[in-house]
C-alpha cells in the first residue's frame, strides 16, 4: 500500500426530513445563490422545502444548470454572484448542479484570466480562493457531495474536462433518501452505474496488497447491485433508496482510493463521448468499460480475476475464460438496470472515435494508472463497443 493522507471535512446531513435543517448550516447574514437544474425540484416538492427552509435567509435563484453542467451557463452564474454580491452558495439537485456550483465557487473569484484554465491547464492553474457552498442531494451517482472534484463542459469547443481542489468542498451536505421516491428510471440506473465505475476506477487496477481497500470498494459494488434493482422495483423504499443513496457517497468521497493507485481512462474517454454527442455521463462510462476491461486484460488480470472471483463467482476456467465471463457478467448487470453498452445504441457513429483518437494524438496524453494508454489503445477500446 502506498503513502497517504487524507481529510474529508464535509459535515453529512443524513436521513429523513433534513432538507428542513438547511437553514442551520448557512452562516448568519450570508446572501445565498441558490442553484439547480430544469426545474425537476419544483416537481418533486423539494424546492418548497428549501424555501420554507430558507425562509429567513436572503436569496437569489439561478436554474437552467444542464445534466452535463456548460461552461458558458456556469459563467452567468458568475455574472449573478458578482452582481448580486453573493457570499454562499448553496446547490440543491444532483451531480451535475454540484459540479457547476463548485465552478461557480471559485470562478467567481478567479482574476487572472478565464476560469476555463482550471480544467484546460491543471499543471499551471490552481484554484486559490472559493466561495463557501453547501449541498442538498437529490440524485445519488457521482459523489460529489463529498469530494472536491468537478466536471465542466465547454460546448463551443466540444470539450469536457475536470479538475479538482479540496477548496471546493462542500461545507455541508444533506442527504435525504426520499429525494430517490420521485427519480426517474432512467436517472436511477445511471446513478447507478456511475457510482458502480467510479468504484471501478480506484479498485481495477494493479495490485498493491490493500485488502482492507479492495473489501471496501467490493462492499460497494455488491451493495450497489442488490440495492440499486430494489429502487428501480419499488421506488418507495425507504431502506433501498437510502443504501443507494450513501454507496454513491462512500464510492467518491476518497476513503476507497487511499494508499492505492487509481486509474480514471474510462472517464476520460467517456468524457468525449459526452462533449460530441450529449450522452448521459454513465452511460458513456458504460460504453467504455466492457473495452477497457478487454483491451488491458493483461495489467488488470489480478485484479479482474479478483473482482470475478468475489462478486460473481467466477472462478472456474482459463485466466481468459474468466476474465470474459466477468467482463459478460458486468455488461449484463448494467444492461438489466437499463443501460445499454455500445454505440450502436446512442447512434454514434464511426467517424466519432476517429474524432477521439486525433483528439488524444494532438494531445500527446496517455492515459490510465501506468500513463500506458495511447491514441491508438483509446481506438481499440472504442471499436470494442461497436
Amino acid at each position: 500500500m502506498y503513502n497517504f493522507e487524507y481529510k474529508n471535512p464535509v459535515k453529512i446531513i443524513f436521513g429523513k426530513d433534513k432538507i428542513s435543517k438547511v437553514s442551520n448550516e448557512i452562516p448568519e447574514g450570508a446572501k445565498v445563490l441558490l442553484t439547480y437544474g430544469g426545474g425537476s425540484i419544483k416537481r418533486t416538492g423539494v424546492y418548497e422545502q428549501v424555501i420554507n427552509a430558507l425562509d429567513n435567509v436572503s436569496l437569489v435563484e439561478f436554474g437552467g444548470i444542464e445534466a452535463n453542467p456548460h461552461y458558458e451557463t456556469c459563467m452567468q452564474a458568475v455574472k449573478v454572484v458578482k452582481a448580486e454580491k453573493i457570499d454562499f452558495l448553496l446547490a440543491v439537485g444532483g451531480g451535475s448542479v454540484l459540479d457547476a456550483t463548485k465552478f461557480i465557487a471559485c470562478a467567481a473569484l478567479y482574476e487572472n484570466g478565464d476560469p476555463w484554465d482550471f480544467m484546460a491547464k491543471p499543471g499551471e492553474v490552481r484554484v486559490e480562493k472559493a466561495l463557501p457552498l453547501g449541498a442538498i442531494l437529490t440524485l445519488p451517482a457521482t459523489g460529489s457531495e463529498m469530494n472536491g472534484n468537478s466536471v465542466i463542459t465547454r460546448v463551443s469547443i466540444q470539450e469536457k474536462k475536470a479538475f479538482g481542489s479540496p477548496l471546493v468542498m462542500p461545507q455541508f451536505s444533506i442527504l435525504d433518501p426520499q429525494c430517490v421516491f420521485t427519480l426517474p428510471n432512467k436517472q436511477v440506473a445511471n446513478g447507478i452505474v456511475d457510482a458502480f465505475i467510479h468504484v471501478f476506477e480506484q479498485y481495477l487496477t494493479f495490485e498493491v496488497n490493500s485488502p482492507l481497500q479492495d473489501r471496501w470498494a467490493e462492499g460497494i459494488l455488491s451493495t450497489l447491485i442488490e440495492e440499486g434493482p430494489k429502487v428501480l422495483a419499488d421506488r418507495n423504499d425507504y431502506e433501498s433508496a437510502a443504501n443507494f443513496m450513501w454507496s454513491a457517497t462512500v464510492a467518491l468521497n476518497g476513503m476507497i482510493a487511499v494508499g492505492v493507485p487509481q486509474d480514471w481512462a474510462t472517464h476520460l474517454i467517456g468524457h468525449e463521448l459526452t462533449a460530441y454527442h450529449g450522452i448521459d455521463h454513465a452511460r458513456t462510462l458504460a460504453i467504455v468499460l466492457p473495452g477497457m476491461m478487454h483491451i488491458k486484460r493483461d495489467n488488470k488480470k489480478d485484479k479482474i480475476l479478483q473482482y470475478g472471483e468475489r462478486i460473481w463467482g467466477i472462478a472456474t476456467g482459463s485466466d481468459d475464460e474468466r476474465i470474459d465471463a466477468t467482463i459478460a457478467k458486468t455488461v449484463e448487470f448494467f444492461e438489466s438496470v437499463g443501460i445499454p453498452t455500445k454505440l450502436r445504441d446512442y447512434d454514434v457513429p464511426t467517424e466519432t472515435i476517429t474524432k477521439i483518437t486525433d483528439r488524444f494524438e494532438k494531445s500527446g496524453e496517455k492515459i490510465g494508472e501506468k500513463a500506458d494508454i495511447d491514441f491508438a489503445e483509446v481506438g481499440a477500446i472504442l471499436e470494442h463497443a461497436l
